[in-house]
């Protein structure tokens, strides 16, 4: 509509975006009639309605007439300019096809071929570094099998070589290594599909372990280096080299209990702890309390053999004096699965810290006597509630008692008589506490 063509049509009601046909109908209705006519007429807004349309409509009609020629040219040029750009574009995308093709053929292709080649490749390299991880597990499994062979001793026609324990044990943390080295990229992953891998740690190295572990800790449980109780007219000689041999066998033992003991991952020199050795020497610790208690017990309700008990006592406790300085003077091994570097405190030199540390106590020696004494006590007093001879003979000669018990002390604290190490000394003098707490422990239940 041009701007000097004035209409009555409200054309900004219409245009309006509030516009409401409702609303407006409604204004329309009242406007032409009186709200309290009845019946309302609607004729006449419909006749408006109507009226507006067509002049609506007649407005259109002379506006299309008047730019038909424009309009017309208009549509024709945009017509023409749409199919320049359409012939532009498709000689564009003619273009771009052809370089599609070519590319195609020149890089994707290629690609495809050479993704192959790269997958095989790598496919193979995998195949390849499972094989060298196969092989070595399977020769790490024939040295296993070579070195359990050269133990010998029970059983076997050969000697014992107590040195092939180590020997089995190294092996046994080589392939311990291998197994665990299991996450992506690292030596051993993959190898848990691998049949014969698992037969071989199955059938070998699994029973291989349990039984080397089990001869160190049979070697452990059988040391005994005290001559209190041997037999007259041994020859020193003798004695030397059964000394050296029984030092010697159990240092092995006692390094491959170290070794085989259970390793966590990433674990530090300074954390570890090894399990298998400290068991063991804590259950060797507690057979000779537990023989040296009922001995004592049953001997004191039996004086004439009191004397045969207490040496024997005497000779348990030089045996673990002797235990004593050969783990002080065992140094720890270098172990393939610690990581040394990253030791945060200071490791333990020895094999005597860790065992003192689990035992919390200043010496093994010391430890036995306070143990046995504290236990003891019950027993003791129990023989005196019951009463009888038994009772009466220990009241009657418990200064005997009491002199026996210091003497068994200071002997048993003592290194035994063949030479072990040139470590620290044992004299009677470093022993009266034990002594007085070994007296007080049977002569305070004495009334």
């Amino acid at each position: 509509m041009d701007e000097g063509e004035s209409s009555y049509i409200d054309y900004e009601a219409f245009l309006d975006p509030d516009f409401s046909a409702t609303s407006f109908a409604n204004t329309l209705v009242l406007a032409t009639n009186n709200p309290s006519d009845t019946p309302l007429d609607l004729s006449t807004p419909l006749s408006r309605v109507l009226f507006d349309v067509q002049e609506i409509d007649t407005h259109i009609d002379t506006l299309t007439t008047k730019s038909a020629l424009p309009l017309l040219e208009y549509t024709r040029e945009h017509a023409e300019s749409s199919g320049r750009v359409l012939h532009e574009v498709e000689s564009q995308v003619a273009s771009l096809t052809e370089s599609y093709k070519t590319l195609e053929k020149e890089v994707i292709e290629r690609y495809e071929a050479a993704e192959q080649v790269r997958l095989t490749a790598e496919r193979l390299v995998q195949t390849v570094k499972l094989g060298r991880a196969v092989a070595r597990c399977l020769m790490l499994g024939r040295q296993l099998e070579v070195r359990m062979s050269e133990l010998g001793g029970v059983g076997s026609a050969r000697k014992e070589d107590h040195r092939a324990m180590v020997r089995s044990a190294d092996t046994l943390l080589s392939l311990r290594q291998v197994f665990m080295a299991s996450r992506p990229g690292e030596e051993g992953e993959g190898l848990d599909r691998v049949n014969v891998v698992n037969t071989l740690k199955n059938e070998l190295v699994v029973p291989g372990e349990r039984s080397i572990a089990s001869r160190a800790q049979q070697v452990v449980k059988e040391f005994s280096m005290s001559s209190l109780l041997t037999s007259a007219g041994q020859s020193s000689a003798s004695t030397y080299t059964q000394t050296e041999e029984t030092k010697s066998r159990t240092t092995s033992a006692l390094v491959t209990l170290y070794l085989l003991s259970p390793t966590p991952l990433n674990a530090s020199l300074d954390s570890f702890q090894p399990t298998l050795l400290l068991s063991a020497l804590q259950d060797y610790l507690q057979t000779a309390l537990k023989s040296s208690l009922a001995s004592l017990a049953r001997s004191l309700g039996t004086l004439p053999t009191l004397d045969r008990t207490l040496l024997e006592i005497s000779a348990r406790c030089q045996n673990i004096v002797a235990l004593e300085t050969l783990l002080e003077s065992t140094k720890t091994p270098s172990h393939l699965l610690l990581d040394e570097e990253g030791a945060t405190g200071s490791p333990p030199s020895d094999f005597l810290q860790p065992l003192l540390q689990a035992l919390d106590t200043p010496s093994l020696p010391s430890y036995f006597w306070r143990s046995l004494a504290s236990n003891l006590s019950p027993r003791v007093q129990d023989l005196m509630h019951r009463g009888g001879v038994s009772a009466r003979t220990l009241r009657s000669n418990k200064d005997r008692v009491r002199d026996a018990i210091r003497e068994c002390v200071n002997r048993g604290s003592q290194l035994p008589g063949g030479p072990l190490s040139k470590g620290k000394a044992f004299t009677a003098g470093n022993w009266e506490r034990e002594a007085a707490v070994m007296a007080g422990a049977i002569i305070g239940q004495i009334r």
